[in-house]
C-alpha cells in the first residue's frame, strides 16, 4: 500500500495521512491497520492520567525532552506524543491546548505528536487512541506518551492500553479522597505529585501513601510499653506473582525538577514488566479489549442492517409510550418479531 511502505521507511508525511485515515476509521485507515499489525508489539506505552490543573501536559513535555536528551552513554529515544484533548463544541475536533504548551519540541525529527478529540468519549481517551498508538509503534517510535483529557473519575480506560500507567496529581486542588474514590489510585503504576514546590505538597504524598498502604500492607512498626514491636506482613505473594509497589516521586514539571528520577522509574517498571511476565499479559488484555470491542461494534453494524428503519422506529415508539419495556424490546428484536 502507498501510505505503509514509507511509513516505515520513516516518512513523517505518509505517517500523518496514515494517522489521519485511521482516525476517520474508514476503509484506507482499517487496511493500513491490517497491514502495520505485523510490525507492532515493541513500543513501550506511557500513559499519563489524572485531574485538571495537575500539569500532565508539561510533564509530558519535559519526559519527551528528557527521552530524548538522555544522560551521557544513553541514545535518545524516537517518542510519540498522544494526546487526547477536549473536544470542541462547534466543530468536534481538538481543542490543541498541548500542541500550544509543547511547542518547545517542535522541529525534533525524534518527536511526533497527535493531539485527538476526545469526542465524548467518558474514559478520557478516544475511541481511535489505541488505532492510532498501533500506528506509531509500527513507525518505530520507542516510547509512546499517551496524555488523557483529565476527566477525573473517568480515567481508568487509559490502564486497559497503557503498560506503564502514570497518576499525577497536585498539592492544594483538594482531589485526593477523590481520586481514591473513582478508582485511581489502583490503577497507578507510578504516582507522580508535580506542582511540588508549592504548599501541602507534605500533606498530599502523606495521604498518597497511606492509601498505597491499605492496598499493599506492609510491616508496621510501632511503639508497645515503651519497646519497639513489629507486625508482621501479610504472606509473601508467590515468586510467579508479579508485584510492584508504585514509587511517589515528587516533581516541579516547569523547572525540570525531578523528571531524570521519573524517567528512571519508567525504565525500573518496564524492566518489572519483562522480568515478571506482566508485559506479555498486559499485551493480551489490551488485545483482548480490542477484539471484543471490535466484535460488539462490528455484530451490531450486522444486525442493524437486518432490521428496517420503520420496525426500529416503532419499537421505539412502544418504548415511548411505556407500552414495552427496554428488556422486552430487545427480545421483539432479535427475535424478529414485527411491531
Amino acid at each position: 500500500m502507498e501510505l505503509v511502505d514509507p511509513l516505515l521507511a520513516g516518512d513523517r508525511l505518509s505517517l500523518a495521512r496514515a494517522l489521519s485515515a485511521v482516525e476517520n476509521e474508514d476503509e484506507t485507515g482499517r487496511a493500513v491497520l491490517n497491514q502495520l499489525f505485523a510490525h507492532t508489539g515493541r513500543a513501550h506505552r506511557i500513559g499519563v492520567t489524572g485531574a485538571p490543573g495537575t500539569g500532565k501536559s508539561s510533564l509530558v513535555n519535559q519526559l519527551a525532552r528528557h527521552f530524548r536528551q538522555p544522560p551521557a552513554g544513553e541514545a535518545p529515544h524516537r517518542v510519540a506524543i498522544v494526546a487526547v484533548d477536549p473536544s470542541s463544541p462547534f466543530t468536534g475536533g481538538a481543542i490543541l491546548g498541548d500542541r500550544i504548551r509543547m511547542r518547545d519540541l517542535a522541529g525534533d525529527p525524534g518527536v511526533f505528536i497527535r493531539s485527538m478529540a476526545a469526542r465524548g468519549s467518558l474514559g478520557g481517551l478516544a475511541n481511535a487512541t489505541a488505532s492510532v498508538v498501533q500506528v506509531f509503534d509500527a513507525a518505530g517510535f520507542e516510547l509512546i506518551l499517551i496524555e488523557t483529557v483529565g476527566a477525573g473519575q473517568a480515567e481508568v480506560d487509559i490502564a486497559r492500553l497503557a503498560h506503564t500507567t502514570l497518576v499525577v496529581e497536585a498539592p492544594g486542588l483538594g482531589d485526593d479522597i477523590q481520586a481514591i474514590k473513582a478508582g485511581i489510585l489502583e490503577i497507578a503504576d507510578i504516582l507522580v505529585i508535580n506542582k511540588a514546590d508549592r504548599p501541602g505538597v507534605e500533606s498530599t504524598e502523606r495521604a498518597l501513601r497511606g492509601m498505597l498502604d491499605l492496598a499493599h500492607p506492609m510491616p508496621h512498626v510501632f511503639r508497645h510499653h515503651g519497646r519497639l514491636e513489629m507486625a508482621p506482613a501479610p504472606p509473601t505473594p508467590p515468586p510467579n506473582q508479579a508485584f510492584w509497589m508504585p514509587p511517589i516521586l515528587r516533581t516541579v514539571a516547569t523547572e525540570g525538577v525531578g523528571i531524570p528520577e521519573l524517567a528512571e522509574a519508567i525504565a525500573g517498571h518496564r524492566t518489572h514488566l519483562e522480568k515478571s511476565g506482566e508485559w506479555a499479559r498486559r499485551e493480551r488484555s489490551l488485545l483482548q479489549t480490542e477484539l471484543e470491542s471490535l466484535l460488539l461494534e462490528t455484530l451490531f453494524t450486522r444486525w442493524r442492517s437486518t432490521i428496517s428503519e420503520a420496525q426500529f422506529q416503532s419499537v421505539l415508539d412502544k418504548l415511548q409510550d411505556r407500552r414495552l419495556s427496554p428488556h422486552q424490546a430487545i427480545q421483539d428484536l432479535l427475535n424478529g418479531r414485527q411491531p
